[in-house]
């Protein structure tokens, strides 16, 4: 049997391209069913992108890669395609976008696009074999029991990294490009929760505050939140994309809050109070426990002169902790690295060395922050490989 493409992935970027591409396509997944990421992602309601999406929210080896996709297939041609589907959806923090109903709505839209497209979809498939052909590839698949040889002109790699293993991620997009002599820059997971060998944080577990997270790099300003085995929440998440083993972290628990003014105005008003009591009135009473056996918090706020008070403010604002590890790919929201951005062409996605390979989506060396880039990433490379393969006839 014969495709014009066949795409590797029923997730978003995989499904994303074959609703472009043209001609006959095949796509498959191993999974029991499409866009099982999709499903899962913004809490059941899937953070489709974002109002501020732009090259400057992605990591990568090469920067500059993924601007011509992103120009080309922008956060609004989406909203565009969620709107005339008539997905209702609303903006949360940070320019995040959401479906006002369930993450399914974005999943059926795709389907209706391939369906739309003329595009096959077989899922519980694996891929058995592939090769190089002199008219393209050969793919040797497995499907209910039964294998099928197929051939293609263009071969689309959108099987995903590693991220959360236990839904079925696999390294394979790493493989199958390896065997076309495809670089892979090392990958790592990306978007995870720190955590801390000594159990640290366990008597806080479920206590979140505003926070600004940094290392020498970069910082983020969102919520923090303690957890039983370390670190989490959006802050945590967003740095841990520009953190290495070994390397500590600064924590400030008062980012916006002038806490040396109103400690210092208490102190006329209520100087008999405890100071930890006063600092409990701005942040959450078990933080303060807890930093009070760790930074000298004694007395009332009438002992506390100017000096003392900005000592404290110090301690809160530059604290310095430094993670055993993360979470790993058991949890991790994307994977950083993958195939390297040299082998590919920015515009068109496909191999540079290898005509009719194509590799989109987190499979690349291009990762975004938290909030919906990622997905932005998979519609816009998605986009830029379909409508190169289109092209084609």
């Amino acid at each position: 049997m014969t495709y014009d493409t066949i795409i590797l992935g029923a997730g978003a970027a995989g499904m994303m391209c074959a609703a472009h591409c043209g001609g006959r396509v095949l796509v498959i997944d191993h999974a029991k069913a499409a866009g099982e990421k999709i499903r899962i992602s913004g809490g059941g309601r899937c953070n489709f992108t974002n109002m501020y999406a732009g090259p400057g929210n992605f990591l990568s080896q090469n920067p500059h890669f993924c601007k011509s996709a992103l120009a080309r297939y922008t956060q609004w041609d989406f909203i565009d395609l969620v709107d005339r589907h008539g997905i209702a959806w609303h903006e949360k923090t940070l320019g995040q976008l959401f479906c006002d109903g369930s993450s399914k709505q974005i999943i059926q839209m795709l389907l209706d696009e391939i369906e739309r497209a003329g595009a096959e979809l077989w899922i519980r498939t694996d891929v058995k074999d592939l090769h190089k052909t002199d008219g393209g590839f050969a793919v040797d698949l497995e499907r209910e029991g039964q294998r099928h040889n197929l051939s293609c002109t263009n071969l689309v790699l959108a099987t995903g990294g590693k991220s959360i293993p236990k839904m079925g991620a696999t390294g394979l997009a790493y493989d199958i490009a390896r065997q076309f002599g495809l670089t892979i820059t090392e990958t790592r997971a990306a978007l995870v929760p720190f955590t801390f060998s000594d159990g640290k944080f366990k008597d806080l577990s479920g206590v979140s505050l505003p926070a600004r997270l940094s290392n020498d790099r970069t910082s983020f300003d969102e919520a923090l939140l303690f957890t039983h085995r370390g670190l989490s929440g959006p802050s945590v998440l967003q740095l841990s994309s520009y953190w290495r083993e070994g390397e500590a972290v600064r924590v400030n628990l008062i980012p916006d809050l002038p806490l040396f003014d109103l400690l210092r105005d208490q102190r006329q008003s209520g100087g008999r109070k405890a100071l930890t009591t006063e600092l409990a009135r701005h942040l959450p009473g078990r933080l303060v426990e807890y930093l009070s056996h760790h930074i000298p918090m004694p007395g009332n706020l009438a002992d506390q002169s100017d000096a003392a008070l900005s000592e404290l403010i110090a301690a809160l604002s530059d604290w310095q902790l430094t993670p055993s590890g993360t979470e790993g790919y058991r949890t991790a929201e994307v994977t950083l690295g993958g195939i390297d951005t040299d082998s590919l062409s920015s515009k068109t996605m496909e191999a540079r060395d290898v005509p009719g390979l194509y590799a989109i989506g987190e499979a690349v060396d291009v990762t975004g922050w938290l909030g919906g880039y990622n997905f932005q990433w998979a519609w816009s490379s998605g986009h830029a490989a379909g409508i190169a393969i289109a092209g084609q006839s």
